[in-house]
């Protein structure tokens, strides 16, 4: 039979090599100053734009960790909504979209707020306002009961799931999350980045609700950061970078799991995937700042609304090519008058056909040189 830390007779008592963690942990800080320095001059529309981004991406990649793909449009006009951001054409949202977005949302714009048993439980019933989690019936507003046994952590796909380890028994867990919210909210570790690392591994490995316990880590990972930062603006995501790691993220959690107090390992691969994931967030600078090289050299063009929403959504960078079907999709158009938009942005300069013809005639974007 496997043992685990939380079985260990010293947990809760994390500890970790600080002279290990020390460079790393500065070059986080380091970069984390430069990212925000940088954001700061880019003047608050830019900023916005970086922002939406930014949040969308977090939204869908932390969705995606679990397994769930949620549709890109509706969180991008939830986030926009619930910002005050227009980007036109807002799409209808369905509660799970929302309720995502919300949760998420909580964390970091009132990061500043103590964290207790009820937000964390209204944080996780916003993630399932339907009481279900596909045809799954999840129970909210209270800790799992382990009505269906042991509460198992595995990834893959159904039917080829691996479990990395088994959380506690639910009957400790009243006693547990008191432990957990007393240490969160008190001040026995003044660095909240390494607060971040720490209490993701700690509320993973409780695994307190039914599901979303990874979401709501990543969530609460989030709100360290921000607290670390003094913002509540998201310049970039670890979600999404761990989402491109997720198997190593998954061997890590797992190897905590089964070894002894000393978090070391997982600190540092933590700190690391942050390292990239703040230098990942130049991508987003870059992909905002062309899109405001391109409107201001399309400045002058004659544009009605939808050539400007699917040009927006181009320009934020959405899957795919851009075809005549994807258009009269995107701009609720039929397909002669999406045809119509696209021959006048050729004909302006804006939109260029590409190589391919025939059924794949696809269309990109006229770069702007800085």
């Amino acid at each position: 039979m496997k043992h685990y830390i939380h079985q260990l007779k010293t947990w809760p008592h994390f500890t970790w090599d600080h002279l290990r963690l020390a460079e790393p942990l500065a070059r986080v800080h380091h970069e984390q100053g430069r990212l925000l320095g940088r954001m700061e001059g880019l003047g608050f529309p830019l900023q916005q734009e970086a922002l939406l981004l930014t949040l969308t991406e977090d939204v869908l990649k932390s969705s995606e960790i679990e397994g769930e793909r949620l549709n890109e449009g509706l969180v991008r006009s939830s986030i926009a909504r619930r910002l005050g951001i227009d980007i036109g054409g807002l799409e209808t949202v369905d509660r799970n979209v929302e309720g995502v977005v919300e949760m998420m949302l909580d964390a970091t714009r009132r990061y500043d707020k103590p964290l207790s048993a009820d937000r964390l439980q209204g944080l996780h019933a916003s993630l399932f306002p339907t009481g279900r989690s596909g045809m799954k019936k999840v129970k909210t507003g209270a800790w799992r009961d382990d009505g269906e046994g042991p509460m198992q952590v595995v990834s893959g796909p159904l039917g080829r799931q691996r479990v990395h380890f088994e959380a506690p028994s639910a009957r400790y867990l009243p006693r547990e999350m008191r432990a957990f919210l007393h240490w969160f909210n008190g001040a026995n570790e003044k660095d909240w980045v390494v607060k971040a690392s720490v209490a993701h591994l700690w509320f993973v490995t409780i695994h307190p609700f039914d599901d979303g316990n990874g979401r709501i880590a990543r969530a609460i990972a989030d709100m360290s950061l921000a607290r670390a930062e003094k913002s509540s603006r998201r310049f970039y995501s670890m979600s999404a970078q761990i989402r491109r790691e997720r198997r190593a993220y998954y061997d890590q959690l797992e190897h905590a799991q089964q070894g002894a107090m000393d978090i070391s390992s997982w600190m540092e691969w933590f700190l690391h995937c942050m390292e990239r994931a703040i230098d990942g967030a130049q991508n987003t600078l870059a992909t905002v700042l062309a899109k405001a090289r391109f409107w201001e050299s399309a400045a002058a063009a004659s544009l009605n609304e939808r050539q400007r929403l699917v040009l927006n959504r181009v320009l934020d960078g959405f899957e795919g090519k851009l075809s005549t079907s994807k258009w009269a999709k995107l701009a609720h158009c039929s397909q002669d008058t999406a045809s119509r938009d696209i021959l006048a942005l050729v004909h302006q300069g804006l939109l260029k056909r590409n190589p391919q013809g025939g059924r794949s005639t696809s269309y990109s974007v006229v770069a702007t040189t800085p």
